[in-house]
């Protein structure tokens, strides 16, 4: 099994033993089966790519292959059915992220995400400098084939969780080595290329 990659390091740090997860966009399960193996858990993956499904369903893992964009997790699961909901790097490449928070906080109890931050100061800069579209080790699309279609910053993300009444319970703002700085937390808008949260709906 390939090494578990620093930004699921940090995801693990967030999982009670025993809990139940699901892991929407899982890829080949790494994630989901180092909760397995290390925590305990019991738990799902939802994968839209048949190939990565095989993959993870070879590591014996309970695989869902399904597209976020056309069925709804109620769908498959009743509300209340998870601890956590993972999904890492895919809620800005689904069709309305606000609605599938909202989803998502129906059958889990907490979600845990990651997304880059559009709001750090080199996608400012060639902005301003280029008035291009930014490209970037955490942005490296062009505007025309790029997957993410609904990018925001942490303050966007933010706003939308205090208009949904979802309470961030914890944050951490790194860069693209997954590593922090003082001066991210002092201006992670700005300073921080990838946010991981973990958030609830408030009580």
């Amino acid at each position: 099994m390939s090494q578990l990659t620093p930004e699921f390091k940090l995801i693990s740090e967030w999982i009670t033993p025993n809990s139940r997860v699901l892991d929407l966009g899982c890829g080949d399960g790494q994630l989901l089966k180092h909760l397995i193996d290390t925590y305990n858990v019991t738990g799902y993956g939802m994968e839209i790519d048949p190939y990565k499904n095989i993959q993870a369903i070879e590591k014996g893992l309970h695989v869902i292959q399904s597209d976020l964009n056309s069925h709804d997790l109620s769908d498959y699961f009743d509300p209340n059915s998870f601890d956590y909901i993972i999904m890492t790097q895919a809620l800005q490449v689904v069709g309305r992220p606000d609605e599938l928070l909202e989803n998502m906080l129906t059958i889990g109890k907490q979600i845990i995400v990651t997304f880059p931050n559009f709001g750090h100061w080199r996608n400012r800069a060639q902005l301003l400098l280029t008035g291009r579209m930014p490209k970037t080790d955490t942005l490296p699309y062009h505007w025309f084939d790029t997957p993410n279609i609904h990018m925001c910053t942490f303050k966007d993300f933010e706003k939308l969780c205090e208009d949904k009444d979802i309470e961030v319970m914890a944050r951490t703002v790194v860069n693209t080595e997954h590593r922090s700085s003082l001066g991210m937390k002092i201006a992670p808008n700005w300073l921080g290329e990838v946010a991981l949260y973990k958030v609830q709906k408030k009580y």
